[in-house]
């Protein structure tokens, strides 16, 4: 990376703030007992960011934000009213109060709701190194997205055109508080440089590009090399072919394959599975994957993109395998929908954390190899993925993969299958991880999905 302002920590004011949200959580507590409040918690968050956009050696746009959110969830027994400012005024948090008692009060009665339970609670708050922030002015983002662009545009002759380079860097601060007496800090930062060109002419022309992202500065790849590879995967998508309709081995690309991933998340998901809206049903102590897969999340993860020590509600996060050889260990679960199934929650309130998926072979390179004639994946289109049903047919570009190595690029295909068949069918998972997700995956060979094209 290029020499440019690095953070000074003599200047870094993020914990006198944190702790400006912290008075105002408090205080909002408060003020939700005084009005008859049985439980309470308020969420405070405050953004800063730098965005910038460069397309063609020329400057489109400079956004530089500072967002602040507050949100107050009062509980008058089982009747939950919620609401929100931005107003740091004593006059307006006293309005947002009023007004989520004033919702609570004109709803029903769930017994679902409330609070997590209070021995949940997190008590132990180590340091996630996730607070990397980046004193990057708008002149050095430019420098950055111009030169990312450059190199891009540079790298081939096939490259026609540009759809714009851009560098960002962000950082958050929050504070979750509830009437537990639990307060939970949080610092994160997030970078980011990337690039999109298009090669060819007429209606040969092919679109794509690549980008860096990041905690922390140090962990961006060099804004020519994000560029160099934009155009390297845009020129390898030149001249693309269909696919005769058959079945075959699809490999999923690492940036494709958490898509998989996400899937399996969103079927056994306390809010699906309490709708009855998903297609994994009674699945814990099922045999879905291989008895090799496994996947396990970890929350504590230093400087992972998505690890906390407590989660959206203050329960205490763990370690804790999601599948292992093969079989599903839990559900994804809050307290609200952990309580509409009978069950406790498994600190996931929010979402996720960092999940790290099992590899069982080499790199991508070894597992086209090893697959030898089949369809590599590297783009995703449309949404045709049935929740309920499992059922998945999504259009798909990548190549076509013969005797082990890329024979061609292809488009205007679809793939499809359904997901149970597809997540039994796992035959390898690579060591050629996407490090720009917090779902660790390499790429995914599928034995066998049924490819539909136009000859």
């Amino acid at each position: 990376m290029n020499a440019i302002t690095t953070h000074n920590p003599a200047t870094d004011d993020s914990l006198p703030r944190l702790e400006q949200l912290a008075g105002i959580s408090q205080r909002l507590l408060e003020k939700a007992r005084a009005m008859g409040a049985s439980q309470a918690e308020v969420s405070c968050s405050e953004e800063r960011g730098l965005d910038v956009n460069v397309r063609l050696g020329e400057v489109e746009t400079v956004e530089s934000t500072h967002d602040r959110g507050i949100a107050v969830t009062v509980y008058f027994g089982h009747r939950k009213g919620s609401a929100s400012t931005a107003d740091l005024q004593e006059s307006s948090l006293d309005a947002t109060v009023a007004q989520a008692c004033a919702i609570a009060r004109h709803t029903e009665d769930d017994p679902a709701a409330g609070l997590a339970d209070a021995d949940l609670m997190a008590t132990q708050f180590p340091d996630m190194d996730g607070w990397h922030p980046w004193a990057l002015s708008a002149d050095e983002a430019l420098d950055l997205a111009l030169a990312c662009e450059a190199a891009g545009r540079s790298a081939d002759s096939r490259i026609s055109n540009s759809d714009g380079a851009s560098a960002a860097t962000a950082q958050s601060l929050s504070v979750y508080a509830n009437s537990h007496g639990f307060i939970g800090r949080e610092r994160s930062s997030h970078h980011s440089i990337g690039c999109a060109l298009i090669a060819g002419q007429g209606d040969g022309m092919q679109r794509d590009g690549w980008y860096t992202s990041a905690l922390a500065r140090e962990d961006l790849n060099d804004p020519a090399l994000v560029g160099r590879i934009a155009a390297e995967r845009t020129v390898s998508r030149l001249q693309p072919r269909s696919l005769p309709t058959g079945e075959v081995q699809v490999l999923f690309a690492a940036e494709m394959a958490r898509s998989l991933i996400g899937h399996l998340l969103g079927a056994i998901s306390g809010g699906a599975l309490y709708r009855r809206a998903s297609f994994l049903l009674d699945s814990v102590d099922t045999q879905l994957f291989p008895d090799w897969f496994a996947i396990d999340e970890m929350p504590l993860l230093p400087r992972g993109l998505r690890s906390s020590t407590f989660d959206g509600e203050g329960v205490a996060t763990r370690n804790s395998a999601l599948i292992t050889d093969g079989v599903l260990q839990r559900y994804v679960l809050g307290s609200y929908s952990a309580r509409r199934l009978g069950l406790k929650t498994t600190g996931n309130a929010g979402g996720v954390h960092n999940l790290k998926v099992a590899a069982n072979a080499g790199d991508r390179a070894s597992m086209l190899s090893g697959m030898g004639t089949g369809l590599l994946v590297t783009e995703l289109m449309g949404q045709g993925v049935n929740g309920i049903t499992g059922d998945y047919s999504r259009g798909a570009g990548g190549f076509w993969v013969e005797n082990g190595q890329i024979a061609y690029p292809v488009d205007g295909i679809t793939i499809a299958g359904n997901l149970k068949q597809m997540f039994a069918g796992i035959e390898a998972v690579g060591t050629d991880v996407d490090r720009r997700s917090h779902v660790s995956v390499g790429s995914i060979l599928v034995g066998k999905m049924t490819v539909a094209g136009d000859d």
